[in-house]
């Protein structure tokens, strides 16, 4: 009798069992109680644990049942979210975005600040109109008066005409923000009048990854042209060119554009200004290569990354075109 008694005690799992009393309440019978545990198991459709009843006392274990429709079990493995971010579009919205750490951009932002508080007001300013003079015979608003401009400068302001080119071919392809909505072209046509002083406040809002492009895209303006390798082969020719312009002339000619970096504004906010696109170019070409699946095979061109202009236009003249990247890509997800 005492083991119908116990039998009927014990309930679905997901109800809550009554306490029982001891066993020294429990009227004594001449029916011996088993030696060994009675073990009553869980059904497929809940993840309850056993319920062991001793062969003294009548007290059932903790029951911590969960339904399987609304609790993963203990030996199923881990949800894993296909979407890092918790959204579906790998990114952007305000519901499951990554935290960003900002120190780049706020570091970047701060070398910008102080960057600009010094063009305007702690760059020599010493010949202002010998400043307007040579913007003047530079833009050819100036007949022919007889001077000889400085051929270190004419070759300076040159090959300024043509960073904001390599620039276009680095960031528009493989550098837009896929996590926010700010384009990268209003800071690359600025950067024809204002250079790096334009392009610096892209690369502190800049998010990575590119986003995708579509075959339709390269295939027409302005990808086709930016990818093309007639525009890189001309770029680096008109390089080559310019610095051997630079190079041949004489160092009483390096001297006096010394002379002029030290009091003319125009000559050294412009100097600077070379000097800052030569830095920034190697990272936006390992940028490129990073997307293109190419930092393995054109590694060896970021050391030569560094030679200002010349290297940023070899590379852009050896690097694959996106289609190969796009195909890469495809053969190794499949």
């Amino acid at each position: 009798m005492s083991m119908i008694a116990a039998s009927s005690s014990i309930v679905s799992c997901n109800s809550s069992l009554p306490p029982l009393k001891p066993n020294s309440h429990l009227p004594k019978s001449s029916i011996s109680l088993p030696k060994f545990p009675i073990s009553i198991h869980n059904d497929s459709n809940h993840s309850c644990e056993l319920i062991k009843i001793s062969p003294l006392t009548l007290k059932p274990a903790k029951l911590p049942c969960r339904s399987s429709l609304n609790a993963q079990s203990q030996q199923d493995p881990p949800i894993v979210s296909a979407y890092p971010n918790g959204n579906e579009t790998g990114g952007g919205g305000s519901g499951g975005e990554e935290e960003r750490d900002w120190t780049t951009s706020f570091l970047l932002f701060a070398f910008w600040t102080g960057l600009m508080y010094y063009v305007f007001f702690l760059a020599p300013n010493q010949t202002p109109v010998t400043d307007v003079y040579f913007l003047k015979k530079l833009l050819n608003l100036k007949g022919d008066d007889g001077y000889e401009m400085n051929q270190v400068l004419v070759a300076l302001w040159y090959i300024m005409g043509l960073w904001p080119l390599i620039y276009s071919m680095l960031l528009i392809p493989t550098a837009r923000s896929s996590k926010s909505k700010i384009p990268v072209w209003p800071f690359v046509v600025l950067s024809c009048f204002g250079g790096a002083y334009a392009l610096i406040p892209y690369f502190v809002l800049w998010r990575p990854p590119a986003p995708t492009v579509a075959e339709s895209e390269w295939r027409r303006w302005p990808l086709k042209f930016l990818e093309s390798k007639i525009t890189a082969g001309v770029a680096l020719a008109a390089g080559v060119a310019i610095t051997a312009y630079a190079v041949s002339s004489g160092g009483d000619v390096w001297k006096e554009f010394y002379q002029y970096f030290q009091g003319s504004k125009f000559i050294h906010i412009m100097s600077i200004d070379f000097a800052l696109l030569s830095t920034f170019a190697p990272f936006w070409i390992y940028n490129d290569m990073t997307a293109r699946k190419w930092d393995g095979k054109g590694s060896w061109l970021l050391p030569l990354s560094l030679v200002p202009f010349l290297g940023p236009s070899l590379y852009l003249l050896l690097r694959p075109p996106l289609s190969v990247a796009r195909e890469t890509t495809s053969d190794e997800a499949s």
